[in-house]
Order: C-alpha cells, then sequence, then structure tokens
C-alpha cells in the first residue's frame, strides 16, 4: 500500500504540470460567445492575431506566462458561457459521423460555429481507412462565406507534408490519402478542391499546385534532395526512376522539363476539363531563396499562406517567379478566343485582338541577340539595341568641394520601377517592317537608327541613351521612348532606318494593373499605406519586413516577378551544347519578344533621367551614381528628407523624386557617409550597388 509521503508527492507532480486548455475547438467557442475578436484577444495577450487562430485551430500551443493568462481567461468564459448539451454532443459525436451532402473532398469542420468540446487538442491517430478528403479550417469569419469559384471550395494550391495533412490557404487543412505520386495526382484532380479560376474569360484555369516538403516527398518515393554536378534548380529524375515508370505506366505524362523541381504531370484535356497537376518540391530548391526569402524554411501552413496570397493577387505559381510573371501576362491576355466560322457557324478558336497570338515571331535584327538565327543566318553587322538599365557613376573629378563636406551619401530606390514604365506602354503586336529614312513619330513603337552624338547633356548626369552614361559617339539603335526623349530635350532626330510595327497595342496593361494592385495590397498588410506623410512612410519602411515575415516574403516574390516577368522576354540559351544560330526552347513561345522587354528598359531608364534633370533643376543637388533603380544624392542629412524638393505646403514639387508605396515613387535605400562612398567612387565601384551594406544584386531585368 502507497505510503501518505508517496501520495503527496504523487497529488504535488500534479499541481506542479502546466495547465491544460480545453480543446481548440471550445477555446474558439468560449471566444466567439463572448463576442470577442481573435485580433482583440491577441492584443489583450500581447500576441499576434496568426497566433491566436494556430492556438484555436490546434497548430500550437501557448506558452507560460502567456498560457496561464489564457487559461484564466478560458475558465472565466467557460463559467460563464457553459456549452448547451455539451455531454450529449460529444456522445453523438463519438458514436456516429456527422452527415454531409457535401462531396468528401469540401466538407469543412469551423470552429465558428458552437462545436463539441470533447475534440481532442491532439490529432487522434488516423484509421486505417480514411475518407478520401477531410478538411479542418481555423475559426475565421470568412471561412462560412461561399467560395467564390464552387469548383475550387480550397483554394488554389495546398502544401502536402508527410503525415498527409495538405495545408491550403486561409488555415484549411485536408487530408490527402495518397502514397504515390499517381494517387497524388487523382486526388488532387477529383477529391482535393483545389485549383484557381482563370484570370481572362478567354484564359484557361490556372491548374492545382500541391508543394511537397521533403517528408512528403520521401513518403511519395522521391529523393529527399536532387544531386548532381548541375544547379539543382536544372536537375531532373532520370527517366528510369521508380516514380517516373510509375507515372508513365498510369498513362500520365511530363512536360519536357521532365521530373525536376517544378513537375507538370498531364493528360490530354477531356472537353473543356483540363487534367494537369503541379508539383513543387521545396527540399529540391523548387522556391528560390532570392524570390522567396525564408519561405523554404517555413512551416507547410505558413508556407501555404505565402504561397496562397500570392497565388490569389498574382497568380498560382508556375515554376520560378520570372516563369510566373510571364505566365501571368498570357493569361491575362490569352492568344484566342472564340469565333464564329462565317461557313460552317461553328464556334472555332481565332485570334485575340491585343494579344501576341499563337505563333512565335522572329525579332528584327537589331533587336536580337548575337546568338540568334536570325542573326546569324543572314550575317546582320549592322548593330544592336543596347537598352538596359542604369549602370554608371559620375567621374570623381566632377565632385565640387561643397559636395564633399557634406556629411551623408543617401540613396533611393524606386518602387518597381519596370512596373512602373509598363504602365500604359504601346508596344508592337505585329512582325517587324523594314524602313529606310523614316520620319520619326513618338507614337510608334520600334527600333530606329538614329545619332544622338549631338544631344548635350550636363556631365554631372548620365547621359539618357546609354546604359553606362557616356554619350554615344555616333549612329545606333534606340527605341521610340528613347529617341522621342532626345525630340523632348528640344534636338531634332533624322533616323536612318528603323523596324516598325503596324499593328501596336497596350499589352501589358492587364499585367500592370494586377501587379501594381498586388504591390500595393501587400505594402499595406505590411502597415505601408498611401496615407501616410513621408516621414510616417519612411518609419514604416524600415520596420516593414518584421511586422510578418510571410508577407513580407510574398512582397519579395512580387517584385522578383516583375523583374523576371520582363527579363524572360528576351530569354537567353542555356546549357555547354548550344551553339549559335541555333534555335533554343524559349524561341518557340510567342512571348519571347526581345523588343517589349527593351520598350520597358528604356521607358524606365528615361524615367529615371528625368527624375534627375529635374531634381538638379528644382535643388542643384546631383547624383553620385545610378545602379538601375537606385539613386544615390550627396546629402546635409542622413534621411531623404533633408534634400528632396518640397513646396511651401509641405508637399512634395512634382516631377522630381517623390516618397511614397506605388510603382515609380521612391523609398529609402540606405545611408553612407560620404567619406564612404567617394572612397568608393576613387575605387572605381559603383555606391548604389552597395549603398544598402553589402553587394546588391546586378538589375537588369534578367
Amino acid at each position: 500500500m502507497a505510503s501518505e509521503e508517496e501520495l503527496f508527492a504523487s497529488v504535488d507532480a500534479l499541481l506542479n504540470e502546466e495547465p491544460r486548455l480545453p480543446p481548440p475547438a471550445e477555446r474558439a467557442r468560449l471566444r466567439e460567445a463572448a463576442g470577442i475578436t481573435q485580433a482583440r484577444l491577441a492584443t489583450a495577450l500581447k500576441t499576434t492575431t496568426q497566433s491566436v487562430k494556430n492556438w484555436e485551430n490546434g497548430r500550437s500551443e501557448p506558452k507560460s506566462p502567456r498560457l496561464d493568462a489564457y487559461q484564466r481567461l478560458l475558465n472565466g468564459w467557460a463559467a460563464k458561457y457553459p456549452a448547451p448539451g455539451a455531454a450529449a454532443t460529444a456522445s453523438v459525436a463519438a458514436s456516429a459521423p456527422a452527415v454531409s451532402t457535401e462531396p468528401a473532398g469540401s466538407r469543412v469542420e469551423t470552429a465558428d460555429a458552437p462545436q463539441a468540446p470533447a475534440v481532442a487538442a491532439a490529432a487522434p491517430a488516423r484509421p486505417a481507412i480514411r475518407p478520401a478528403a477531410t478538411l479542418r479550417r481555423p475559426a475565421m469569419k470568412k471561412a462560412a462565406q461561399p467560395a467564390a469559384d464552387p469548383r475550387f471550395p480550397h483554394g488554389p494550391l495546398a502544401v502536402l507534408d508527410g503525415d498527409g495533412c495538405a495545408y491550403g490557404v486561409d488555415g484549411i487543412v485536408l487530408d490527402c490519402p495518397a502514397t504515390t505520386v499517381v494517387e497524388l495526382v487523382e486526388w488532387t484532380l477529383h477529391e482535393s478542391g483545389v485549383g484557381a479560376p482563370k484570370l481572362n474569360r478567354y484564359g484557361k484555369d490556372s491548374d492545382p499546385l500541391i508543394v511537397l516538403t521533403a517528408a512528403a516527398a520521401v513518403k511519395l518515393g522521391l529523393p529527399e534532395r536532387l544531386e548532381g554536378h548541375e544547379q539543382r534548380r536544372s536537375l531532373r529524375l532520370p527517366e528510369d526512376h521508380p516514380v517516373v515508370k510509375q507515372v508513365v505506366k498510369a498513362k500520365w505524362r511530363l512536360t519536357q522539363r521532365g521530373f525536376g523541381p517544378w513537375a507538370r504531370i498531364y493528360r490530354k484535356a477531356q472537353g473543356r476539363e483540363r487534367q494537369c497537376v503541379q508539383l513543387a518540391i521545396l527540399s529540391w530548391d523548387a522556391l528560390d531563396e532570392r524570390s522567396w526569402p525564408g519561405v523554404a524554411e517555413m512551416e507547410p501552413a505558413d508556407v501555404a499562406r505565402v504561397l496562397g496570397v500570392y497565388a490569389q493577387r498574382v497568380i498560382t505559381p508556375r515554376g520560378s517567379t520570372a516563369v510566373s510573371g510571364l505566365e501571368l501576362m498570357t493569361a491575362l491576355r490569352p492568344p484566342t478566343r472564340a469565333v464564329q466560322d462565317p461557313q460552317t457557324g461553328n464556334w472555332v478558336p481565332g485570334h485575340h485582338p491585343g494579344s501576341l497570338g499563337t505563333e512565335p515571331m522572329d525579332p528584327a535584327p537589331p533587336e536580337a541577340t548575337p546568338e540568334h538565327p536570325v542573326v546569324v543566318d543572314s550575317g546582320w553587322s549592322g548593330g544592336f539595341l543596347n537598352e538596359e538599365a542604369y549602370q554608371w557613376v559620375r567621374p570623381v573629378d566632377l565632385l565640387t568641394d561643397e559636395e564633399c563636406t557634406l556629411p551623408f551619401a543617401v540613396g533611393l530606390d524606386l518602387n518597381t520601377a519596370f512596373l512602373a514604365a509598363a504602365a500604359r506602354l504601346v508596344v508592337g503586336l505585329s512582325a517587324p517592317d523594314h524602313f529606310v529614312g523614316p520620319k520619326f513619330s513618338p507614337k510608334v513603337p520600334g527600333s530606329w537608327l538614329v545619332d544622338l552624338s549631338h544631344v548635350e547633356v550636363d556631365p554631372r548626369l548620365p547621359s539618357p541613351f546609354t546604359p553606362d552614361g557616356t554619350r554615344p559617339t555616333g549612329p545606333a539603335w534606340y527605341q521610340t521612348h528613347t529617341v522621342a526623349y532626345a525630340q523632348e530635350l528640344g534636338y531634332n532626330v533624322q533616323p536612318i532606318e528603323a523596324y516598325l510595327r503596324r499593328e501596336t497595342g497596350a499589352y501589358l496593361d492587364p499585367w500592370h494593373d494586377r501587379l501594381k494592385a498586388a504591390y500595393v495590397d501587400t505594402l499595406a498588410d505590411l502597415g505601408v499605406t498611401s496615407d501616410l506623410t513621408d516621414a510616417e512612410f519612411l518609419a514604416a519602411m524600415e520596420r516593414h519586413k518584421d511586422v510578418d515575415p510571410a508577407m513580407a516574403a510574398v512582397l519579395a516574390a512580387i517584385k522578383a516577378t516583375v523583374k523576371g516577368g520582363i527579363g524572360k522576354l528576351r530569354e537567353r540559351p542555356q546549357g555547354k551544347k548550344y551553339k549559335e544560330g541555333e534555335r533554343w526552347p524559349a524561341l518557340q513561345r510567342p512571348t519571347w519578344r526581345p523588343d517589349i522587354r527593351a520598350a520597358v528598359i528604356s521607358k524606365a531608364r528615361i524615367n529615371m533621367h528625368r527624375k534627375l534633370r529635374n531634381m538638379a533643376t528644382m535643388t542643384g543637388l546631383y547624383p553620385l551614381a545610378v545602379l538601375s533603380d537606385c539613386v544615390v544624392y550627396p546629402s546635409p542629412g542622413d534621411s531623404p528628407l533633408d534634400f528632396l524638393p518640397y513646396a511651401a505646403s509641405g508637399k512634395p514639387q512634382p516631377g522630381g523624386f517623390r516618397l511614397g508605396s506605388t510603382p515609380g515613387l521612391a523609398k529609402l535605400e540606405g545611408v553612407q557617409t560620404m567619406l564612404w562612398a567617394v572612397d568608393l567612387m576613387e575605387q572605381g565601384y559603383n555606391p548604389a550597388r552597395h549603398i544598402k551594406g553589402g553587394d546588391a544584386v546586378l538589375d537588369e531585368g534578367e
């Protein structure tokens, strides 16, 4: 028989245990019964709203001392708002499953309605035979609202972990029974309810995306890592790998990219129903750290949140952010639409006005790259467009003593400068036609051979006509915006020849509008809104990445989508086996359009020079250096507020650099001492590359 001392020791051990909270569903019920929002509860407990959501869906538990305060609150609410018929409800729930008329893949459990407190806080052991797809969702008011598209009730994507939990948007958790890739594809298409509707009435629905964690990949028979001498993003599973054989045996196909970090598995569409699933394997470096900072190391639910927000605001990821940026152009401007055949009366695919069509188009020789077949086969030697972003440093001997005595060098960065340049940009849609001695028109997109060496520009500013800022020395090829700027400066231009396009349009407008909204909305989620004063804006930008790392990652991905999408318009050949004059895969796309890329970068560079010139006129200040969308100025203070031009009313002067959150406006890139900047310039380095405190990525829109 136990002694009194042993019994007291056991009781004391129980008393010293961590307090035990009620089940997650009961926590949500009590909070809602008290009329308290998750945000208000988070404020009271000095935590985040996401943490409260995690507690109420059982994804995580609070730690002491927050745990003790939370339990005290729940105990108080439980006394005020006892669950009606809790015991009866728990008994029924334990003995019989709920009856639902919804398909298995779309059943939703939500803590918005009172639920039986007998639900266990920890996930129960999985039964041997599970429903095809069950679902758990945290307490979110919008979870009870009908889905925007009933075909895709569970959002555009899911992140599958090794335990079979597939995490979706808004905290959804699906139960995926698949143990092979083939089973996963079948489940995704027929039971998951994952996918996204088309972005244009003439387009196609986005294929569902399933992101695999390392544990999920191994469970499905895939290697945890892809190994080889090439970059992991270029690696593929060999054709004799068991998983590839399973896919082929089940009469599924892989695209030419094979089974790599981003694998597309498909069958021929049946009628209007596409049969395609996109897989992304996190441990195979599917998410590049530069475009998705920190995301690959996040928990599956957080990865789903990041990718879900991106999918809802931009597009369901289809590879790298560059690929997604290019695919977004086509999704918003589909190449075909339904037209009626006048002879048969049948509806058939026809050209969609304003799109780039279905067939690839060869560029004019000066718009191509030196290895392009158009250049090699014709023996072209007439030069090429050189419309690239700025990489310019002012000669040190042009610095004045007054500038050198200023204490600071302040860097300004233009928000998504390429995106701002894409707004209302008219580009060519048809094949180029060659003209000799044409009259210049700023309204006609194309490439012009013209001599701009006579245009005078202040030597303290870069030339607007060359990426390195040096003055042109003779005739060269320029895009329309560059030549138009020479006219704007008051100079006569007489083109020698040109390649122009007769059919034109603002092809990138919907792309610009969607990405601009995504960028502005995501910044607003991080506390950077358009109604802030300039001082408030600078303070908000300084801390925005710490507000919500997940949303900060979305913002980084949106910016990478802009630059990468523009760069993909002129994708170069890859691989050691390539020989000049051969056609490479990118040339088979209608979206291989180096002329459109040149137009965007030309307009962005001209926009930058226009602001530089206006700043010199208004303030007498001249830049030290420019690198793409970053410019460094000497400053009497360590803030842009110390040198940007403002009117007497306090409003920014029009025409110069302005602070703000929308594309084309500026933000602080970094601050260093003027001595530091001059020292770099004397060594031949660009201060704009290092002003942030580390090496900047070369920003050429590639």
